[in-house]
């Protein structure tokens, strides 16, 4: 009678999840970071290159979004994912129009959509906390930062000198934050082959 024991593994359906959501984070990471880059060089003034990458920067979220939302058909959060793609549509909308209005106007729609979509990807990462996807510590403190930051937002805006130099910092984080989750999932990933050997 054989007394080896073998060490368990991941479905295989968990492991594609697992990589479609390294490969979607590292993207979407790496994307904030370089569109932080091209914004602190291009937004002294709410011209229309300022606007153009207003506009981007939620609809890169958009697209993630759509992207997540495919990859997880049987996911719990799929619905919250769902609904953050298309609050980020609407959020590109939203700063394409408020741009005409100046700094102020841009930063009250950037701070109400980073509340809502933060609190959304709190949401997210609770119903993936499971070990097989690294925990989300970086999603869950990067979405609890985005809702902080977005009242903050909101509050200089109202202010007497507004500025966006802020944008440059939150999409830097942001970015930061995902890279760090997709280096987790590629961590575990390394683990579990490890132990399958």
């Amino acid at each position: 009678m054989s007394t080896q024991t073998s060490t368990p593994t991941l479905p295989a359906a968990a492991t594609d999840e697992r990589f479609s959501l390294l490969r979607l984070y590292l993207g979407r990471g790496v994307l904030a970071v370089a569109w932080a880059l091209a914004f602190a060089g291009a937004h002294e003034n709410v011209d229309a290159v300022a606007i153009t990458l207003l506009v981007v920067y939620p609809l890169i979220d958009a697209v993630s979004s759509l992207i997540d939302y495919r990859a997880f058909p049987d996911g719990s959060e799929r619905q919250v994912t769902a609904f953050s793609g298309v609050l980020s549509t609407l959020a590109a909308i939203a700063v394409g129009i408020a741009g005409a209005g100046g700094v102020a106007p841009v930063l009250h729609v950037f701070g109400a959509w980073a509340v809502i979509s933060g609190a959304a990807q709190v949401a997210v990462g609770l119903k993936r906390r499971g070990p097989e996807l690294g925990k989300q510590w970086p999603m869950l403190i990067a979405g609890g930062l985005s809702f902080v930051v977005g009242i903050f937002y909101n509050i200089q805006a109202a202010g007497s000198d507004p500025s966006l130099d802020v944008l440059s910092v939150y999409a830097t984080g942001g970015g930061v934050f995902f890279i760090v989750q997709a280096g987790l999932l590629g961590w575990k990933a390394r683990q579990l082959r490890t132990r399958t050997v």
